[in-house]
C-alpha cells in the first residue's frame, strides 16, 4: 500500500535573469556585440538609441500596473515554463548551473583557397596517369595543417583500396609521394621533421654550407637534435665555423611548411580591449570600452499596444493572446536591459579593484612589481563570488600603457622570499627568464644551477620548482639551449 507523506526541501535555483547575467559577464566585447545584435533581432520590444521621452519607462510601468489590475495575467514566470521536453539547455546539465564550456566561441574565419586545394591545383602541372593522379590527390588530402603526412604508407594503401577502389602498391605510392614533395611550399608531404628539412635543403641553391647541412640532417640528425656538437665535429671532421654555417642554414628552414601558406583557412581572432587604463597626472584612470555600454530602451510602440488594449472596451480572445505575447517580450526586454547594466557595473568594479591592487605595476610596467593575487583576493574586496571574478578575468583584455594584456595574467600565487616577504611567482619567473637570457650559451645553466642563482638573489626555491617555471615559460632544458 502506498503511503503519502510531506517532505520539506530547501534548494537553490538560478533565475533566468541570473543565468542571463552570468553568460553576459563572461563575454568579451566582440562576442557581447554579437549577443546584443542577436537579442535585438529576436525581441522586437527592444530598441537601441536614445529615447524620445525620459519618462518612457515610468509610463510603461504605470500602464502595465493598470493593466494587471484589470486583467489577471500570470506574472510569476518559472524558467521551466520556457523549456520544451525535448530541449534541455546547457545550464541544466552542468555543474553549479554554468561552466567554462558555455563560453561563446564565435570566431571569424579567413576566406580564400584551402591549403589542400592549393596543392591539388599544382598537381595539374604534372603529367600523371589516372592511377597516379588518384594516389597524388589522396596523398594531398592526407596532408595535415602543418604540412606533414603522418600516416604509414601501408595504411594509405589500404584506404585507397577501400575508399577509392584503387589497388596499388607501397612502391607506387612512394614514387608518387616524391612528386608531392616537389610541390610548394617546400617540405610539404614529409613524413617527419628529418624528411621535411632534407627536402627543403635539397631544393636550395648548392653551397658548402647547404651541402654540409644536408649531410648533417641525413646522417647525423639525432646528434644534431640533441646538440651533441662535439660529436658532429668529430663525425664530419669539420671546424666550428663550418658547423656554425651549416646550423645557420638549418635554422632558416621551416619546420611547419603548411603554416607558411597564407591562403590556408585558419582561425583569426581579433582582440578588442574591454578596458583601458591610462596614467593621468601620476594617477591611474580606468575606462570601460564604450562598445560595452550600448543605449537600449523598451520599444514605445509595444508600450502603446498595452495602452491600446487597456483602453479598448471589448477584449477578444485573440487580443488577450496577443497581449500575453507583448507582455512577455516587454518583460524580456526589461530583463535584458537590467542585465546589461549589471554587467557594466560588475566589469568596472572588478577591473577597478584589480587596477588598485596592482597599482605599482600599472604605474611602472615592471612585472616584478606584480603583487601576489588570487581570485579570492578580488572577490573578497568587491564582495562578489569567486566565479564572477573568474568570468571577468578569463576572457577580458585591458589596454595599458605597456600593451594589451589578458586580465587573468595579473593573477598569480605567492611564495616567501628569504626576508619573509610575500612575492609573486610572476616576479620569480621574470627573474628566471632574465637569468637564462644572460647565461653563457656555450655552457647553459642546469635547473640545479638556476635554483642556486635564484637562492643567491633571495628566492629559495627547489630545483623541481625551477623546472616547472621553466616549462611554463616554454624554455628548453640546458642541453637544448646550448650554442656554439
Amino acid at each position: 500500500m502506498l503511503k503519502q507523506y510531506l517532505q520539506f526541501k530547501l534548494s537553490q535555483k538560478l533565475s533566468p535573469q541570473q543565468i542571463q547575467l552570468m553568460k553576459l559577464i563572461q563575454l568579451p566585447t566582440q562576442a557581447f556585440e554579437q549577443r546584443l545584435k542577436q537579442e535585438l533581432e529576436e525581441n522586437p520590444a527592444l530598441d537601441t538609441g536614445k529615447e524620445e521621452k525620459a519618462d518612457e519607462y515610468e509610463d510603461m510601468d504605470n500602464s502595465q500596473d493598470e493593466y494587471d489590475d484589470n486583467e489577471v495575467i500570470e506574472t510569476e514566470i518559472n524558467v521551466d515554463d520556457y523549456l520544451s521536453d525535448d530541449e534541455i539547455p546547457d545550464y541544466r546539465t552542468s555543474v553549479n548551473n554554468y561552466s567554462a564550456d558555455d563560453d561563446e566561441k564565435s570566431i571569424p574565419y579567413a576566406s580564400g583557397t584551402s591549403f589542400t586545394q592549393h596543392l591539388k591545383t599544382q598537381l595539374n602541372t604534372y603529367r600523371l596517369n589516372d592511377e597516379e593522379r588518384d594516389i597524388a590527390e589522396f596523398l594531398v588530402g592526407s596532408v595535415d595543417e602543418s604540412g606533414y603526412i603522418r600516416r604509414e604508407l601501408s595504411d594509405i594503401m589500404d584506404d585507397l583500396a577501400f575508399t577509392q577502389n584503387v589497388y596499388t602498391t607501397e612502391e607506387k605510392i612512394e614514387r608518387v609521394l616524391k612528386i608531392v614533395h616537389q610541390l610548394d611550399p617546400a617540405g610539404v608531404g614529409a613524413r617527419d621533421l628529418q624528411e621535411c628539412l632534407s627536402i627543403q635543403l635539397s631544393r636550395k641553391e648548392q653551397s658548402p654550407e647547404v651541402d654540409l647541412a644536408s649531410n648533417i640532417i641525413n646522417n647525423g640528425f639525432e646528434k644534431f637534435t640533441k646538440k651533441h656538437y662535439k660529436k658532429l665535429l668529430s663525425k664530419f671532421n669539420i671546424s666550428e665555423d663550418q658547423l656554425k654555417g651549416a646550423i645557420h642554414e638549418i635554422e632558416r628552414l621551416n619546420p611547419k611548411p603548411g603554416g607558411s601558406y597564407s591562403g590556408n583557412t585558419r582561425m583569426i581572432e581579433h582582440v578588442i580591449p574591454d578596458f583601458a587604463i591610462k596614467i593621468v597626472n601620476g594617477e591611474l584612470e580606468l575606462t570601460l570600452n564604450g562598445r560595452n555600454a550600448p543605449e537600449l530602451h523598451v520599444s514605445r510602440e509595444y508600450n502603446n499596444m498595452l495602452k491600446g488594449y487597456k483602453e479598448s472596451k471589448e477584449k477578444s480572445k485573440a487580443q488577450k493572446n496577443a497581449i500575453m505575447f507583448i507582455k512577455q517580450k516587454l518583460d524580456a526586454a526589461k530583463w535584458f536591459i537590467e542585465a546589461i547594466k549589471q554587467r557594466q557595473q560588475t566589469l568596472f568594479v572588478t577591473m577597478s579593484s584589480i587596477m588598485h591592487y596592482q597599482k605599482e605595476y600599472f604605474l611602472t610596467g615592471d612585472e616584478r612589481n606584480l603583487r601576489p593575487m588570487i581570485l579570492k583576493d578580488i572577490a573578497d574586496e568587491i564582495e562578489m563570488d569567486v566565479s564572477t571574478v573568474s568570468r571577468v578575468a578569463n576572457s577580458k583584455y585591458v589596454d595599458t600603457p605597456y600593451g594589451t594584456k589578458l586580465i587573468k595574467e595579473f593573477f598569480s600565487e605567492s611564495m616567501t622570499n628569504d626576508q619573509g616577504e610575500e612575492v609573486s611567482t610572476r616576479e620569480i619567473k621574470k627573474i628566471l627568464e632574465t637569468v637564462i637570457e644572460e647565461e653563457n650559451k656555450k655552457k647553459p645553466c642546469t635547473d640545479e644551477a638556476l635554483a642556486k642563482i635564484l637562492k643567491e638573489k633571495g628566492y629559495p626555491i627547489a630545483r623541481r620548482t625551477v623546472a616547472k617555471y621553466r616549462e611554463q615559460l616554454d624554455i628548453s632544458v640546458a642541453r637544448l639551449r646550448k650554442e656554439l
